[in-house]
């Protein structure tokens, strides 16, 4: 079982980002006479921390304090909590942050696969925030949110100026109640769409036999449905929509199956592993999933510090060895899935179809830190078993496909997925 305190967490802002203040500053907030009073017990840097003077710090709070026209904006927590925002952006590395206890425990349940919101992840590009993915059967989905989308607005407000978390805190909110995004699609159009919050239950792993129609020139009518007729051409579906808290159990209880149909029915003519939308999660479950397909001591990841690297192998038998594997991937697969994507390419074991993923190449530390809030920290780079660093640039595809924008119901993706399989 993961150590809770502790979790090598790769993560494309599932939802939220700031950042993190304080050092070893011992501060408690009292109140008297109604009134929050801010008592600083301790102003010792930390180790290492000789040269910096808080001096201008102190000051700027007293004068606020004592100046601001305003007393009712004087939230001391709030203060603070800006102050640790400020110190974590001058990192300029938007995946370390300051997770205050709210967003700390609904970043938690959202790994746990259940939270109260629209189901869309969000990240930031630049300064502004965008959908990193809306996950499958969701709200947001159902709606017309789109990975790439970029909130202008939420409930006429302008997200101009905001952290992630903010974002988040006005986004998310009680089961039924309704919420306004204006928001433009990759195609430029901009669009105001109402949602409806709802409990999101996020079922992480997706198992089907399926069929499609295949001919010389391609294939057709994906379905779960029996084909009939000619031209029928069965494959293993497996959907993976994020590598969470229960994604290994969810995995272990489906795979033997599908291993055993695959194993039994000669027809079947491969696996299509769809990472597409699928924000991360775990590297201790990257590593876990791409042993499936990968023989032992095969290298999955590894990471590198700046001063030494850590290579990650496959540890367990896996039962997906020798079928044919094509992955599915879009700008909305990112961190862990690009690990697996990358590990299964580099070791020849799958093609990537689809669009390039969003390029985070990052490993973050996640600790407790005993007051309900969590602070992450990026510790390493990683890098696939061929080295390649995909920040910034994400991995692109060996066979490129859009989906058809005029017809969303047409998956032109899975169809070239299923198509390559029987090459």
């Amino acid at each position: 079982m993961k150590n809770k305190t502790f979790q090598i967490v790769l993560v494309v802002l599932l939802t939220f980002l700031v950042g993190y203040f304080v050092g070893t500053l011992k501060v408690n907030l009292d109140w008297q006479s109604y009134k929050p009073v801010l008592n600083v017990s301790s102003k010792e840097p930390p180790a290492g921390v000789v040269s910096v003077d808080f001096a201008p710090f102190w000051t700027v709070w007293q004068s606020l304090e004592t100046n601001y026209y305003d007393k009712s904006k004087l939230d001391q927590q709030k203060m603070l909590n800006g102050a640790i925002t400020g110190m974590v952006a001058a990192l300029g590395d938007p995946f370390t942050m300051y997770l205050p206890p709210v967003a700390n425990s609904d970043f938690k349940q959202s790994l746990a696969g259940q939270f109260s919101g629209i189901g869309a992840e969000l990240g930031t590009k630049g300064k502004d925030i965008i959908v990193i993915a809306p996950l499958d059967g969701s709200p947001a989905e159902k709606d017309g949110i789109k990975a790439g989308d970029v909130i202008l607005k939420v409930d006429g407000q302008s997200t101009a100026g905001w952290d992630l978390s903010k974002a988040v805190t006005q986004i998310r909110g009680a089961k039924g109640t309704p919420v306004t995004l204006t928001v433009v699609h990759s195609n430029n159009k901009q669009v105001d769409i109402t949602i409806i919050r709802d409990t999101i239950t996020v079922k992480s792993v997706v198992m089907n036999i399926e069929t499609a129609k295949c001919t010389a020139s391609g294939c057709t009518n994906v379905s779960k449905d029996t084909c009939s007729g000619n031209n029928c051409t069965e494959f293993a579906y497996i959907q993976l929509s994020q590598f969470g808290d229960n994604t290994n159990a969810e995995w272990t209880s489906l795979v033997k199956g599908i291993s055993n149909k695959i194993n039994q029915d000669k027809n079947i003519k491969g696996v299509v592993l769809d990472l597409r939308n699928n924000p991360g999660g775990y590297l201790t479950d990257a590593q876990f999933i791409a042993s499936e397909f990968l023989p032992v001591g095969t290298e999955v990841v590894s990471e590198d510090n700046g001063i030494a690297q850590n290579q990650l192998d496959v540890q367990r038998q896996g039962l997906l060895l020798t079928p044919k594997v094509v992955v599915l991937i879009n700008k909305g697969s990112a961190s862990a899935s690009e690990i697996v994507s990358g590990a299964l390419r580099d070791n020849g074991r799958a093609i990537l179809v689809g669009e390039t993923s969003y390029g985070k190449g990052t490993v973050q530390e996640a600790q407790d830190l005993g007051d309900g809030s969590g602070l992450h920290v990026t510790i390493a780079k990683w890098l696939t078993p061929n080295g390649t660093w995909v920040n910034g640039k994400g991995l692109t595809p060996d066979v490129t496909v859009s989906l058809n924008p005029n017809n969303p119901a047409e998956d032109t993706q899975l169809e070239k997925a299923v198509f390559e399989l029987l090459k």
